[in-house]
């Protein structure tokens, strides 16, 4: 539930994504056979739409619920109701087929590069891979040529492509990550607090590099942080999460000049100025 003046579609391109009272609960287990004992709400009725191009920022505290709204838009993990739709169609009710079809247009970046990548896979063949198992390439040396075009567009050297994730640097590694989720040329991406394990230095690049594809490519972005300063800088509009709902919605400059909700005023106060003025 939203408290206070929102306007959900106000941006100025067509909506790509719309997501509609999504509830998402988790199990509570108990006893010596851990059986299901009751359950938590994790996600309450959250409601928010993402424009063509456009980044939309999940901002909130730890545990609010923002990553759990991010998988479960992608159907990562399951929703317990609501609608989630994609160009117009069902991510919900999509049947395997067409979940499959629907993956190469939805991408997600994780917060934690170093686990997001498998240790056993080079990196040439980590890129590679989604590229021949959705047919995208049809020859293993096609699907290698691609990687290192992508490489190349997230600011690494081709020769990474033989190397292994561990001999690369945070920074280096969630730019790999970023190159993955570019292989099937996707439309909107989830981004899970992508900087927030890099340095300070190292964030920067990563977000404008993020601008950067987004300017080139079109691409829109549902932007999950707790940091208001990296929302400040990337965000067109801001939705604020407290304890599993939404409580305001607005544009950056209304949200961060003048709140409507308590909880956002709250936040913005423990934020220095310089971070988002």
């Amino acid at each position: 539930m939203i408290d206070g003046p929102v306007n959900l579609t106000e941006r100025a391109t067509p909506t790509l994504l719309r997501v509609e009272g999504l509830t998402v609960r988790f199990p509570v287990r108990g006893g010596l056979l851990q059986r299901t004992v009751s359950y938590t709400t994790a996600v309450d009725g959250v409601s928010f739409d993402v424009g063509r191009g456009e980044t939309l920022g999940l901002v909130g505290e730890s545990g609010c619920g923002k990553t759990t709204v991010g998988r479960a838009v992608l159907r990562l993990i399951d929703a317990d109701a609501g609608s989630v739709k994609f160009e117009g169609e069902d991510v919900l009710a999509a049947d395997g087929s067409r979940m499959r079809a629907l993956r190469q247009r939805m991408q997600i970046v994780f917060q934690d590069p170093g686990s997001s990548l498998n240790p056993r896979m080079r990196v040439g063949e980590a890129i590679a891979e989604p590229l021949l198992v959705h047919g995208v390439c049809k020859s293993t040396r096609e699907a290698h040529g691609r990687a290192a075009d992508l490489l190349d567009r997230c600011g690494m050297n081709a020769s990474a492509m033989g190397r292994y994730p561990h001999e690369f640097s945070g920074g280096q590694k969630q730019r790999i990550a970023i190159a993955r989720a570019l292989a099937l040329s996707p439309r909107f991406i989830v981004c899970d607090e992508p900087t927030s394990a890099l340095d300070v230095s190292v964030q920067a690049q990563v977000l404008n590099l993020l601008m950067d594809l987004q300017r080139d490519l079109g691409l829109s972005y549902l932007f999950v942080s707790h940091d208001m300063g990296v929302i400040h800088h990337v965000c067109g509009r801001i939705a604020v999460m407290q304890a599993g709902r939404i409580v305001e919605v607005g544009g950056r400059e209304q949200v961060l000049r003048n709140p409507a909700h308590e909880y956002t005023r709250r936040l913005l106060a423990a934020v220095p100025r310089a971070r988002v003025g």
